[in-house]
């Protein structure tokens, strides 16, 4: 459960290391607009960042997003971040302006949109509280959807929150599940019908009898 959270944020901070230690610039590889070549991108583009207040942002929410989906949404979890990512990239590179998109924010959003809105499908809404805590501890992101402020991916941003949501309406009978409470029949319970209208027997020795007669069919049943 661990492993990719960590692995994921091991990743992309050695390559920003690389691109410090050895002089390199990774900004090439990211999703160029509309050109074959920008098409890389949407492979790469997750894992390089501009600067080290970029890559902070984006390690904190991405390491908690990315361990929630791991815990509660095992069964679907590598699906959601692989064809995720990549679907993400491929909106970027369809709608975005030209210039190179770079960093992980857009996984930040899929995951943030996928839990969020899998939390309202379920009706689990400990999920819901998650997500918007996520939020309201990373700087209202959600409002970076829009392009409103200047040098920032809105658009992958944007491609990552819609790409989430269809997810979540794809995968919504996987994960956790909310579960109904269970309680034990007792004799009180038979002394009602299915419609919880009162309907006793007509005895106490049909009372034991009916009383044998559903416990019997209950084990019958388990």
């Amino acid at each position: 459960m661990l492993i990719i959270p960590i692995l994921y944020i091991l990743v992309i901070w050695m390559l920003y290391f690389i691109e410090i230690k050895f002089g390199y610039n990774f900004n090439k590889y990211g999703v160029y607009p509309r050109e074959f070549k920008g098409l890389r991108g949407v492979f790469f583009s997750h894992f390089i960042h501009s600067n080290t207040k970029h890559l902070f942002n984006n390690s904190i929410p991405l390491f908690v997003l990315l361990l929630s989906v791991f815990m509660f949404y095992k069964e679907v979890a590598l699906k959601v971040l692989v064809y995720g990512a990549l679907l993400t990239g491929f909106l970027t590179w369809i709608i975005a302006r030209e210039s190179h998109h770079i960093g992980a924010s857009g996984v930040v959003y899929l995951l943030f949109s996928f839990v969020f809105f899998s939390g309202i499908l379920k009706k689990h809404f400990r999920l819901v509280a998650l997500s918007l805590i996520v939020i309201f501890l990373y700087g209202s992101m959600i409002w970076y959807v829009l392009p409103i402020k200047d040098g920032m991916s809105w658009e992958g941003h944007l491609s990552g929150f819609v790409i989430g949501l269809v997810l979540a309406f794809l995968y919504k009978n996987k994960g956790i599940k909310k579960t109904e409470p269970y309680f034990e029949e007792t004799a009180f319970d038979l002394l009602f019908d299915e419609n919880g209208n009162y309907a006793p027997p007509n005895s106490a020795e049909d009372l034991n009898v009916d009383v044998k007669s559903q416990l019997l069919t209950k084990r019958c049943e388990s």
